[in-house]
């Protein structure tokens, strides 16, 4: 009897979710850009970030890819904490259109086109002469592949239906609501789709093994046990990430605690809400569409409740995760928006900004620097964040000189704010670069390469010429000095004529069997991506020497 329903269900569960996922990727495939686009752009305010998650998750089928993605833009500096929790209650809502997809099994026996969806589907994705015919071929194979697993799930259930002691267990659950919400969150978060324990749940409903009062808390413990797959998204991710999960738990939680305190205190009402809406009594036909009802009136509510307050919401998520001494803050500081009504101080403001995206930039190489020396992972961590906060404030700094060519400047400031934007561009390949050696790093970690004494040594000697060079020019750039551009170019002189010493040496070290050939491949790339390095620094202090200026001068040491 065990085989005859676990497996079944096994199977058609991996099935679900494989539908489920490979649909979800060809749809964010056909429409991803336009849908990042959307996000981005129509955020301005609550209500519109609410539609826009609700319309995002309903294409894409999935409020944990919705979610996943908000917390990568937040974590990007795309979007603000608040705009990113607006769109995560929209999803909630976006997300009860699988509960309504799955309910037509039902009515229209969809199961039936099932098998020719997979075949179909398969075909087109393989024989498809357009990327966007392949992509819609990876949609209804996944649709497909959904509905099939759904087929086997309902099989597997089927016997369940004159087993007494189950029946037991799922009516504790309509007396005790607390323990079928602890049940639902705790199945949502081993799947890792809210869909797939929704799915489960109307299927035991349709073959008769549970009511729908008793579904009811499952369908909310669903929607707290989503929210564990924006919290693993969040992880090693910057402070607003963490906090926009946290905001999207804590929603989630709140609304389903007072909704089992009402569902405690006037047993039946929801319920009775939920049937007075559907027409008829419930019967094996409808209660799929009682159970989508149900998840999608209580999801409808509760965002309608937050709404007002996703300010306070916004403050809660603040408090859960405080800002701790010494963690990076990829949003700018000294781009103030006022100031754009004054060009010569919002040209400082910046040069301000882009002098910490040097800083940034140099500690990032830095960082990889002494990960690829001592092998510590926790220096290449560092990278890539540092390299999230430089990309962002690219874009930032970017669209500020934007806005400030738009007001009336002078012609000094005119022909300043191209020359800034370059250097802005060739600060951010510095981060790159720093990015591309740490990737060696890693790969000499998980290797294990060994150097010679020696190779390190001139290694370092190529390090320390870069980082001076860095010095000089940021110097150059802070304090409109000619002295110290003129020394970064003599740097970047002494920088090339390393390289080609290096090179030599290594590529004897190579030829004498002293080096393994990935070390000396590893090596000579970690040698060329800082004469790379160099190279950009070169344009900075050109820049500089070329008539980059900008009134007061800037201490390095008063940017925190």
């Amino acid at each position: 009897m065990t085989k005859e329903i676990l497996f079944p269900l096994i199977g058609g569960l991996g099935l679900f979710l494989f539908g489920m996922r490979m649909m979800s990727e060809g749809l964010k495939n056909v429409a991803g850009e336009r849908m990042k686009k959307v996000l981005e752009m129509l955020t301005s305010t609550p209500v519109i970030g609410l539609a826009v998650g609700a319309f995002v998750t309903m294409l894409i089928q999935s409020s944990s890819a919705t979610s996943v993605m908000v917390v990568g833009f937040v974590n990007a500096g795309l979007m603000t904490l608040k705009q990113a929790v607006s769109v995560i209650i929209g999803a909630n809502i976006g997300t009860t259109f699988t509960a309504w997809l799955v309910s037509f099994l039902a009515v229209f026996k969809i199961t039936h086109y099932a098998l020719p969806a997979i075949g179909i589907g398969f075909l087109l994705s393989i024989i498809g002469k357009r990327r966007s015919h392949r992509f819609w071929g990876e949609v209804l194979l996944g649709f497909g592949t959904l509905f099939l697993g759904i087929h086997f799930m309902k099989e597997a259930f089927a016997p369940l239906e004159e087993s007494e002691r189950i029946r037991e267990i799922f009516v504790a659950f309509s007396r005790y609501p607390i323990l079928g919400v602890l049940v639902g969150t705790l199945m949502t978060m081993m799947l890792q789709s809210s869909s797939a324990t929704i799915a489960l749940v109307q299927v035991l409903a349709f073959e008769g093994v549970l009511d729908l009062q008793t579904a009811i808390p499952l369908i909310l413990g669903d929607n707290i046990g989503t929210t564990i797959t924006a919290q693993i998204a969040s992880i090693g991710s910057n402070r607003n990430a963490r906090r926009t999960a946290w905001a999207h738990t804590m929603f989630n939680l709140i609304g389903v605690s007072y909704m089992v305190v009402l569902i405690m205190i006037f047993p039946g009402r929801y319920s009775g809400l939920i049937d007075s809406i559907v027409p008829g009594e419930i019967s094996r036909l409808n209660i799929m569409f009682h159970i989508a009802i149900a998840h999608s009136v209580f999801n409808v509510f509760n965002a309608v409740v937050f709404l007002p307050f996703i300010g306070t919401l916004e403050k809660i998520s603040i408090k859960l995760v405080p800002e701790r001494p010494g963690e990076l803050d990829i949003t700018p500081r000294y781009l103030e928006r006022r100031l754009l009504d004054t060009p010569p101080l919002a040209l400082q403001q910046a040069t301000r900004e882009a002098l910490r995206m040097a800083k940034l930039a140099q500690e990032s190489t830095q960082n990889a620097y002494q990960g690829f020396i001592s092998g510590d992972s926790e220096c290449l961590r560092e990278v890539t964040q540092t390299e999230e906060a430089i990309d962002n404030l690219q874009r930032e700094i970017t669209m500020y000189l934007i806005e400030l060519s738009q007001q009336p400047i002078s012609l000094e400031i005119s022909e300043t704010l191209p020359v800034l934007l370059h250097v802005v561009n060739d600060l951010e390949r510095i981060g790159d670069l720093a990015e591309n050696l740490m990737e060696l790093a890693e790969k000499r970690i998980d290797e294990k390469l060994q150097f010679p004494p020696e190779a390190i040594r001139e290694l370092q000697r190529m390090y320390v010429a870069t980082q001076t060079m860095a010095e000089d020019v940021m110097r150059a750039l802070a304090e409109s000095d000619m002295e110290s551009a003129k020394r970064g170019l003599e740097r970047e002189e002494e920088l090339n004529r390393l390289q080609l010493v290096l090179n030599d040496h290594h590529v004897e070290r190579l030829q004498k069997g002293r080096v393994q050939p990935l070390a000396g491949v590893v090596f000579l790339d970690f040698v060329d991506n800082l004469e790379r390095v160099g190279d950009h620094l070169t344009n900075i202090a050109q820049a500089v020497l070329g008539g980059l200026r900008w009134g007061e001068k800037i201490k390095l040491e008063d940017l925190d």
